[in-house]
């Protein structure tokens, strides 16, 4: 198979466990494939992703090979394969706007960002010289101007974008209808983990609607010691995020939650943490008979690994979507992957109409 050819916006924890995915699978069989929602998307398979450029603003990235740079600090994730080849694609310096919060100014070197001084790169320029087909945004919660920036960069290059932030693009008609207009496949907004809080809430809200259990109040709580954590005690960056996370669990319910009965988003930063993510998740609701009943939960997982599940697949889709000449929002991949789709679905169904677009099926 040709290669897919991928530009990276943002080389943090899930670039990381991405591009170290791409080479850990590529020795494997599907049988040995651990860790994989689909081993083969219309012929394309994990290690069938190259990267082709990669931007980022921190001192220790830029002008260094992606191969060394997704391992550079702060990145903090857990290293699951770490011989990989010098790949040829040095960092560039990208535009900062909104991408860095004042805050982060005042936590040690290790932990926060620390902006290069080099000169800012053409975006539009890298873009094209590169030969990316595919532009993946990993932008810290609350870049709304650099993600718009970048995602106008992707229409001017004519590269198809898949948007992991709660940002809202793919979602918003108005850009969703500038992709469509230029013929390149959107995939947004805000990516899910694999298995992670949302994911597992959404289940749940499901099971409760299912056999009859009458949702009243739920919350969700989560803390991680990673730069996403850390970026996100700026609650003024999280509106996006909160109201992405609490969509995703009230689009299961026939009638939404009091915004007082629901409370969902990121609780702390505990740096000792780094990449691991922990969930504590409570449901309260009432049985047959109108009889109280509660649940608790307490998730652990490592949070970009569990991203990187869900975006491997994103990029796979887009691919087939570029190869078919579909443009514009990707309905069926979006409500898969992402928390803040155009269009939500129930997971069981989200991934039937994955299955179907696979198989040649058009979008919606």
């Amino acid at each position: 198979m040709e290669k897919i050819k991928i530009a990276i916006i943002g080389v943090g924890n899930c670039a990381s466990s991405l591009v170290q995915g791409i080479y850990y699978y590529k020795d494997k069989k599907p049988e040995d494939a651990i860790g994989l929602m689909h081993w083969d998307i219309g012929g394309y398979k994990p290690y069938d992703i190259e990267v082709v450029a990669a931007i980022d603003i921190d001192k220790r990235k830029v002008g260094k090979d992606v191969s060394e740079a997704i391992f550079a600090k702060p990145n903090c994730t857990k290293v699951f394969c770490g011989d990989i080849p010098r790949i040829g694609v040095d960092v560039v310096m990208g535009r900062v706007l909104d991408g860095v919060a004042r805050h982060m100014k005042e936590y040690p070197d290790d932990r926060t960002f620390i902006v290069s001084d080099k000169k800012e790169a053409d975006i539009v320029d890298v873009l094209k010289q590169s030969g990316a087909e595919i532009a993946l945004n990993y932008l810290p919660v609350g870049s709304e101007e650099a993600t718009k920036y970048y995602a106008n960069c992707c229409l001017e290059a004519n590269v198809g974008f898949i948007n992991c932030v709660p940002v809202f693009i793919a979602s918003n008609p108005e850009w969703a209808d500038r992709f469509k207009q230029k013929n390149l496949p959107i995939i947004g907004d805000d990516v899910k983990s694999q298995l992670g809080a949302t994911i597992t809430h959404r289940a749940l809200t499901r099971l409760f609607t299912k056999r009859g259990v009458k949702l009243d109040r739920t919350y969700q709580l989560n803390t991680g010691g990673n730069t996403d954590f850390l970026n996100m005690l700026a609650r003024e960056r999280l509106k996006s995020k909160r109201i992405s996370k609490t969509e995703a669990v009230q689009s299961l319910l026939s009638k939404p939650l009091d915004p007082e009965n629901i409370h969902i988003g990121p609780s702390d930063y505990v740096p000792w943490q780094k990449d691991n993510k922990i969930c504590f998740l409570r449901m309260e609701g009432r049985i047959f008979g109108d009889i109280p009943m509660n649940l608790e939960l307490r998730l652990s997982v490592e949070d970009s690994p569990n991203s990187a599940g869900c975006t491997i697949d994103a990029i796979r889709c887009c691919k087939l979507a570029l190869n078919r000449g579909v443009g514009g929002v990707l309905t069926s991949i979006s409500a898969y992957t992402m928390k803040h789709p155009p269009q939500q679905f129930p997971d069981e169904r989200a991934r039937e109409m994955v299955e179907e677009f696979i198989r040649g099926r058009r979008e919606r």
